[in-house]
């Protein structure tokens, strides 16, 4: 047990120490598609907190991000407010807009709620596309001033990998904890837990305000590295485009998430440069994916290590038997 600590605690420690020295070895483009994928990942993950560990059908994760981007960009662009409030609002920002939504879907279950969450989320994003005078419309905002002590390259770099992994580390401790027991408890039988005294659409809605406020982070950031914003973030579309990286990474795993983000954006740069049907490319190692990896890659590569454990386990048993 304690080796297998050790050996997480170092692998873990060897992943930060690479990412610390990316600024210095990639290229400029490179540590931008890098810096992509963190906080990609960081919204993939969030996603995973609700729907690979609390069961709920949240296919419109997207228009919290939008929210949060959003609201950090119209503070910045349009207000003579400290950078840093922008930075803070916005989190805040979903996580209400979260609590607004979540309040009706959660007296749905299953398709139901991911069929009204989808419809309130085109509400929202309606107001973007249309009100022209205070969003930009479908042109978006452009050129917003981000704080200068994050400018630059490797300022937005650092400034982004700071903040997914103290998200990270604030999602997995609440997974971790008795609460996230509890959620994914109700995820398995929710019945059973409410005949227990467990509240259920209680622990559903807390899901969702933490994983809508990890949205908005993971907004803040779009905008700290693009400086920009449109409509397109809280479309339909691109919330469809989070649960793949779920799917493909392993959806009932904290890390997969993360993976299935950058398996996506790796594909769509490279992929991208050669054809304009690279979305073709994604559908059908989407479908190989179901077929013969439900569990996604990283769910399947778990799946096979406990399977060797427990086999060289059953063979070691073997052996002091005969001998």
């Amino acid at each position: 047990m304690l080796f297998n600590t050790g050996m997480k605690f170092g692998s873990l420690a060897a992943i930060i120490a690479a990412m610390l020295l990316c600024p210095f070895i990639l290229p400029k483009f490179y540590l931008y598609v890098l810096t992509l994928v963190l906080l990609t990942g960081l919204l993939a993950t969030s996603l995973n907190m609700v729907i690979g560990y609390g069961g709920m059908y949240q296919f419109h994760h997207g228009v919290f991000y939008g929210v949060g981007a959003y609201t950090a960009a119209l503070i910045m662009a349009k207000t003579d407010l400290p950078s840093w409030i922008a930075i803070i609002a916005g989190p805040f920002a979903a996580a209400f807009t979260g609590v607004v939504i979540g309040l009706f879907c959660i007296r749905l279950t299953k398709l139901y709620f991911g069929m009204l969450q989808i419809s309130l989320g085109s509400l929202v994003w309606a107001i973007a596309f249309r009100w022209y005078g205070f969003t930009g419309g479908d042109d978006g905002l452009h050129g917003i001033p981000i704080p200068s002590f994050i400018d630059g390259p490797h300022g937005i770099y650092y400034f982004v990998l700071f903040a997914v992994m103290l998200s990270l580390f604030c999602m997995y401790f609440i997974l971790s904890s008795i609460y996230g027991t509890t959620l994914r408890a109700i995820r398995d039988n929710p019945d059973r837990c409410a005949s227990i005294g467990i509240n259920v659409k209680a622990h559903q809605l807390i899901a969702i305000i933490y994983a809508t406020f990890f949205a908005g982070v993971a907004g803040v950031l779009f905008v700290v590295l693009e400086q920009s914003v449109f409509p397109d973030l809280l479309f339909w579309v691109f919330s469809l485009e989070i649960f793949v990286m779920c799917l493909l990474g392993g959806w009932f795993t904290f890390a997969g998430p993360m993976i299935g983000a950058a398996m996506i954006i790796a594909l769509r740069t490279c992929a991208s440069i050669y054809t304009d049907y690279w979305t073709m490319i994604l559908g059908i190692v989407l479908i190989l994916i179901i077929f013969y990896l439900p569990e996604g890659l990283l769910g399947y590569a778990l799946k096979r290590i406990r399977e060797t454990r427990i086999s060289a386990d059953s063979n070691t048993e073997q052996a002091g038997v005969k001998g």
